[in-house]
């Protein structure tokens, strides 16, 4: 384990919280269990058909095991979505059939705060992940969009937080407006600051510097600035700014002298999702950078999508980082 999760998953067992795997039909989400349980990461509930989960040859003593197309709490959940959503058009009919789903039913476990976080995606598409999450948790108080960032740990790495950053939005919004832009920068800046409890720097990038470019895309980074620093005006934020004016301090007073974040930025939102994708694989592959991601946020509860290619070691370190995400919306109140 990196040294990165290794202080992760000591932060999520200095306090415990409660973390749904629904997709307890799968043998690495049985094995993630395990390796959470024993190593005091999170409380844990499996939803998986009980008897195909004991014979799976996995030791799942500690971990509960619930089988949502049976469980006792689904009239209640049942009722509590069709509350929620008759005014959608869901009857309690469709209800009662949803809640044996397992996203939805662990999706209902976080909302009525019988666990305090989920994590999925390792069988599931990420479309069906976030659906009932959207439709049931909705968006965090004050925040108008969900997005995905990754954490980048660099080796031997002297820019950023000691080589940490954070890319945004690496995942989810694939084109988005200067507002949503905005949106994805405050968020993410939050996150730096819960996950990597340091002060967040955040540029906003693009091909251009302080206007030594002209076109749209740099339009939209000059005003997805404006609009961060007038609702966080105490959050270091400035844009637009080149990647080497934003992390390297000698470029930074050179190309933006006036700038207080450029050469020293550790949060990097990007124009658009295809550049903060490539970008985060260009710097994990070339630069063999530790790369989490894509995490969630803005949910009103933590809820964390999986790769589908996920290995149980990969939905330990997501769940041990949703764990700490449910620990930062607790102190937040």
């Amino acid at each position: 384990m990196s040294s990165f999760l290794d202080k992760i998953c000591a932060r999520a067992a200095a306090d415990i919280q409660h973390i749904v795997l629904p997709e307890g039909g799968d043998i690495r989400t049985l094995e993630a269990a395990r390796a959470l349980v024993d190593g005091k990461i999170a409380k844990i509930t499996v939803l998986a058909n009980t008897d195909e989960a004991a014979a799976s040859g996995v030791d799942l003593s500690g971990v509960t095991v619930a089988d949502p197309t049976t469980s006792p709490s689904n009239e209640r959940y049942a009722e509590t979505l069709y509350e929620l959503r008759k005014a959608k058009g869901l009857t309690l009919e469709d209800a009662q059939k949803l809640v044996q789903n397992e996203l939805y039913h662990g999706v209902m476990m976080v909302y009525l705060d019988e666990a305090d976080g989920m994590v999925a995606g390792a069988v599931n598409s990420t479309g069906n992940v976030l659906r009932p999450c959207l439709q049931i948790l909705k968006t965090a108080p004050g925040i108008s969009l969900v997005s995905t960032f990754a954490v980048m740990v660099v080796p031997d790495c002297e820019f950023g937080e000691e080589g940490t950053f954070l890319f945004a939005d690496i995942g989810l919004v694939q084109h988005p407006n200067a507002e949503e832009v905005a949106d994805i920068a405050l968020s993410t800046a939050n996150s730096f600051e819960s996950i990597v409890q340091a002060t967040p720097i955040v540029a906003m990038l693009s091909h251009s510097t302080k206007g030594s470019a002209k076109s749209p895309s740099v339009d939209k980074m000059v005003l997805a600035t404006e609009l961060a620093q007038a609702k966080a005006p105490d959050l270091a934020i400035d844009g637009e700014l080149q990647l080497d004016a934003a992390i390297v301090p000698s470029v930074g007073t050179f190309k933006a002298p006036d700038s207080s974040v450029a050469g020293r930025a550790n949060v990097l939102v990007f124009p658009d999702l295809d550049s903060c994708n490539i970008g985060y694989k260009l710097v994990q592959r070339l630069a063999k950078a530790e790369a989490y991601g894509p995490i969630t946020q803005g949910l009103a509860k933590p809820v964390n999508d999986l790769s589908r290619g996920a290995s149980a070691a990969d939905i330990v370190g997501v769940a041990a980082i949703t764990a700490v995400q449910c620990q930062a919306r607790k102190s937040q109140g």
